[in-house]
């Protein structure tokens, strides 16, 4: 096939053409932009809400309940489960080779058939879990009013939806619409009425029924009664009590009713406006840059039309990140290919070179036909592997094309050296291109987390880019080689030819000069070579790791965004918890002040964004957070980093009494955390007990800090139980429970569709009733036929108690997680964890019952390991197979293998010299590594035995194919280091993500070669005195073998 290609161009460019028109087709039609690889979990998750109800009211009615109904369902891994105050979440992952869909049906019918449900809580909402990444978010903001700025948040969402692209939009931190009817104890006595009385009155007032049909002469007549209730006024005008011959008391007399929002407190500015948050997110393939600008460009009109004291200001713009990161990553790329094609153009003719280089782009292509086909997406880590792969898919083109060259070199026609030297080495190249694909497979598989999601993007780019090299490599470029004229030696060449041919003729030069005589001293003192390579290599690893070089699990890379999160005790008052986020949002404007460039004026900090009353997705009165975003490095003219600004905001917050969590968080990519200990069993005080000292204990460790659980103090709870009086009265606990209910929470009278919008009609004593002990004390029970008050004191005894704030279980078991995290520069984390296990196992043998485990980077970390040692071992088998059946030798792969330990050496040493620890990504690239450095090794040993086959002898073919394969080892090492090298020295935020694996990649191959073309030779060289030396052992005895050795013709000399 090679030869049919190469003498039918036709056929070669119009598979080179319908590649490259297939690939571009497919990139810009099927293969959606995103920053990350979208991580679909599959998971069903329950929610359920019962609103007013305690966390353990919730777990005892709802989240048991759903836990036993489901856990024996088969296809489910897991089940997790929150009890929050007022609702019920249970997620049950799907194990692997499950239909989720099927899952989740098996999940609903269960669901569904519980009868034994508090009668109070919403229907269970069962669904599968999404991911809808956000593109960008509105900050609606002016001093207006609650109400009038939510109609203008209302508003923007309206105008998004409508706009094309746009599918999902949604409002952040606000409160639900809520009718409430408020009415006092002195009023309903008046008029002998209760509030459930008053419930049932709006209910029969505020209602729409259809009555049928009227069938007349001229047609059916359609008949209703129209009395529904939308608005404060409507409702005002319900009759609550009607006596005969007197007008009837209508609601509006005797209740305050507020049309506005749930009482539930909530705060979000924006540079110190009152402002809403609306959130724009992207869903299927939809383009996140496509979404930013129709956004922004809907902003700049908004504002310019404003009148109503209403702007708008774009947050958290995703799409410039993607497109900062895609500028970077492209860039690197650009100039990665300009330095091989210049690479390749110094020691080969640059049509040669030209036409190598081709194979880049045509690999390429290929890789976007097969990526929609794997759900492969354009993203910071699938680009990062287009760069990656850059200079490695050209390394068969290479060893391809310069052993065609040195063929047209040595007086073959084009067409005949384009036959003859891509057939001698089609073998060793396409298998090297088998190891390559080999290393990479098992970062598709390292484990389901967000290492394992990130690895497995670059074998779906890497895999079909060098499977499309090679097809290039072997039908395309022999044809195109073909048609290039063998170029004179002397004159008639222009200044570009003979600046090469100079270039070429120094550098084969220097390889006789230099190299030559080198590699066959060390061919000569075998041993004391590997004794000097061993020894130079354990020395740098000595050095490398002699407190000079860190592991850091995952690398943390300074965000353009600083958030400072507060957590205070469940009992802090909603005023309290916004004094501390007007603090920050102080100390950030001086900052933003302080912080401006002397030239433009401009300050690094371009917006400062805070919420009390909520952080993340809690809601309650004790959270908030303050929140700046920073202009790029690369436009700021003050030298100053995002973990500068934090170690200073948290020097100005300092410690703030009574804080359960006191976070600041600079940094992207943070997953899990550095400790975290899950504690489970049956008994939740005996583990809230060991959790204590747990938290204790790490407050004794030097650099860890942010100790907190999830297992707080919680709420003050108020428990009730009646006494004789009550049971006298013929109470019962239900109907005082239900009384309390109605006044402290209130009494859902209604449900109405407002618009877009439910709205609930609540029916509840006013706020001063209901905000102290007393008034809970002094709450009136109203007892039989005429609604006879008597204090909840005189009936029941109320004892206050605390309650958590959230109850977590995995698989029906009750878990607490106690977390930290650390100052990797003052702490070894692994270190900490081999003490913490010896404490946490003396602590179970008091309590029997209760289980530990490490979650956080430790499982990930574990996780990974065990990924990482059975891909190694697969890996090196499955080299070795590869190389064993065209060597059809047990010995050589060995040989061709021996550089692998160097590779890594070079990889840690680079990390040295850059100035970076090594993490979980560093070991990404030193996997890469393996199918990579092999290469080289493999097509000098295959040279060696072609040499030999020749009749050569063996220490002249060994010294030949250093020499003679010197060139292409050396350029495909250059290349693939020049193709890296633009984003080894990127100093964006979008680069410092992906340098570490580009440190082990690029100055792992460097080392490596350098050793290749030293250790090869003698390994091989040493093999061959061994096999043959123990031959004569056997047959002639150790005294001939010990003369054979030092024997001056022998092969080994």
């Amino acid at each position: 096939m090679i030869e049919w290609f190469a003498r039918n161009p036709v056929a070669a460019n119009l598979l080179m053409v319908t590649i490259i028109v297939a690939g571009l087709l497919s990139a810009s039609r099927s293969i959606p932009l995103e920053i990350f690889p979208s991580f679909e979990n599959d998971t069903v998750t329950v929610v359920t809400a019962f609103r007013g109800a305690t966390p353990h009211s919730v777990e005892d009615g709802l989240t048991t309940r759903i836990e036993e109904s489901i856990y024996d369902l088969e296809g489910i891994e897991t089940i997790r489960a929150q009890s929050a105050e007022g609702v019920s979440m249970v997620v049950a992952e799907v194990a692997e080779g499950y239909d989720k869909r099927q899952i989740l049906n098996d999940i609903k019918l269960r669901v569904d058939a519980l009868n034994t449900l508090p009668a109070a809580a919403e229907r269970p909402v069962v669904s599968l879990s999404s991911y809808n990444p956000g593109v960008i978010q509105i900050a609606v903001m002016g001093d207006v009013g609650e109400k009038n700025l939510r109609l203008a948040a209302d508003q923007v969402r309206q105008d998004l939806l409508a706009k094309p692209g746009i599918t999902l939009v949604d409002l952040l931190g606000v409160a639900d619409y809520e009718i409430s009817v408020e009415i006092t104890p002195a009023v309903l006595d008046s008029y002998n009425l209760s509030l459930a009385g008053v419930a049932a009155a709006i209910q029969q007032g505020s209602v729409d029924v259809s009555a049928g049909n009227v069938k007349t002469r001229d047609g059916d007549i359609l008949v209703r009664t129209d009395g529904q209730a939308y608005t404060r006024n409507e409702f005002a005008k319900i009759p609550v009590v009607t006596r005969f011959g007197a007008d009837p008391i209508l609601l509006g007399d005797i209740a305050t009713i507020v049309d506005g929002f749930e009482q539930q407190p909530l705060l979000t500015t924006f540079n110190n406006k009152p402002a809403i948050m609306v959130d724009v997110l992207r869903t299927g393939d939809q383009s996140s840059i496509q979404i930013a600008k129709t956004v922004r460009d809907y902003i700049e009109v908004k504002n310019t039309s404003s009148v109503d004291g209403i702007t708008l200001a774009y947050w958290d713009d995703d799409s410039k990140i993607l497109k900062a990161r895609l500028t970077t990553l492209l860039k690197s790329g650009v100039q990665g290919g300009i330095l091989v094609l210049l690479l390749l153009s110094l020691f080969l003719r640059p049509a040669i070179a030209f036409w190598v280089f081709l194979g880049v782009p045509v690999a390429f292509m290929g890789a976007f036909i097969f990526m929609p086909f794997v759900g492969g997406t354009f993203n910071i880590i699938s680009l990062f592997a287009f760069i990656t792969v850059l200079g490695i898919v050209v390394d068969d083109a290479i060893v391809t094309g310069e052993n065609i060259y040195r063929k047209m070199r040595g007086g073959m026609d084009s067409l005949e050296a384009s036959i003859v030297g891509t057939k001698q080495i089609a073998i060793p190249v396409t298998f090297g291109i088998l190891t390559t694909v080999v290393a990479f497979y098992p970062m598709s598989d390292l484990g389901a987390n967000r290492i394992g999601y990130i690895a497995a993007q670059i074998p779906m780019v890497v895999i079909p880019v060098l499977l499309f090299s090679l097809i290039e490599s072997k039908l395309v470029l022999p044809s195109h080689l073909s048609h290039i004229n063998p170029r004179p030696e002397g004159a008639g060449l222009n200044w570009l030819s003979r600046t090469q041919m100079s270039i070429a003729r120094g550098f084969e030069e220097s390889i006789i000069r230099y190299y030559q005589p080198f590699l066959k001293k060390c061919l000569h003192n075998k041993l004391i070579t590997i004794v000097c390579l061993l020894a130079a290599s354990s020395i740098i690893m000595a050095i490398a790791t002699s407190g000079h070089l860190k592991f850091t699990f995952f690398p943390r890379v300074e965000s353009e965004h600083i958030r400072i999160s507060l957590t205070m005790p469940d009992t802090t008052g909603f005023e309290t918890t916004d004094q501390h986020i007007k603090n920050f949002a102080r100390h950030f404007s001086a900052m933003q002040e302080k912080y401006r460039d002397p030239e433009t004026g401009r300050s690094i900090i371009t917006h400062i964004y805070t919420t009390t009353g909520s952080s993340g997705a809690i809601i309650k009165p004790s959270v908030g957070s303050a929140n700046i975003e920073l202009i790029g490095p690369e436009e700021r003219h003050i030298d100053i980093k995002a973990s500068d600004l934090a170690r200073e905001i948290r020097e100005l917050v300092g410690e703030i009494p009574g804080a359960e969590k006191l976070t600041v968080i600079a940094e992207i990519g943070r997953g899990g955390e550095p400790i975290n200990v899950e504690l489970s069993g049956v008994d939740i005080k005996s583990m809230a007990e060991v959790g204590s000292r747990l938290r204790d204990r790490l407050k004794q460790y030097p650099g860890v800090f942010d100790i907190q659980d999830n297992f707080s103090g919680g709420k003050e709870e108020l428990d009730i139980t009646l006494n004789a009086k009550a049971h006298a009265l013929g109470l019962t606990l239900a109907d005082v429970a239900n009384q309390i209910r109605a006044s402290v929470f209130g009494f859902e009278a209604q449900r109405i569709q407002r618009g877009r919008e439910e709205v609930r009609v609540m029916v509840r004593l006013p706020l001063q009733y209901r905000s102290s002990v007393d008034d809970l004390q002094n709450l009136p029970i109203r007892i039989g036929p005429q609604n006879k008050p008597v204090p909840l004191s005189d009936l029941a005894q109320v004892v206050a108690s605390r309650s958590a704030t959230t109850l977590h279980r995995i698989d029906r078991s009750a878990v607490i997680n106690i977390t930290a995290d650390v100052d990797k520069e003052k702490t070894n984390v692994p270190a900490v964890i081999r003490d913490l296990e010896s404490f946490l196992a003396d602590q179970t043998l008091s309590y029997p019952n209760l289980n530990y485990s490490f979650k956080g980077e430790a499982e990930e970390q574990s996780e990974n390991n065990a990924g990482f040692q059975s891909g190694l071992v697969l890996v090196l088998i499955v080299i070795y197979t590869l190389l064993a059946i065209p060597f059809k030798s047990y010995a050589q792969p060995l040989i061709v293998m021996s550089i692998i330990p160097f590779s890594a050496v070079g990889a840690i040493l680079g990390h040295v010299i850059v100035g970076y620890d090594l993490s979980i990504l560093s070991l990404v690239g030193m996997m890469a590594l393996l199918g990579v450095v092999v290469n080289d090794s493999l097509v000098l040993v295959d040279y060696i035995n072609q040499q030999r086959r020749k009749g050569v002898a063996v220490f002249d073919a060994v010294l030949t194919s250093g020499t003679t394969r010197f060139r292409p080892v050396i350029l495909t090492s250059l290349t693939t280091f020049a193709g890296l090298t633009p984003l080894l020295l990127d100093g964006s935020t979008q680069a410092e993500f992906l340098k570490q694996m580009a440190i082990s990649l690029g100055f792992g191959i460097l080392f490596a070669t350098a050793i290749t073309l030293i250790i090869v030779p003698v390994n091989y060289l040493l093999g061959y005195q061994i096999k043959h030396g123990c031959k004569r052992l056997a047959g002639r005895g150790w005294d001939t073998w010990l003369e054979y050795w030092h024997r001056e013709d022998s092969p080994a000399n």
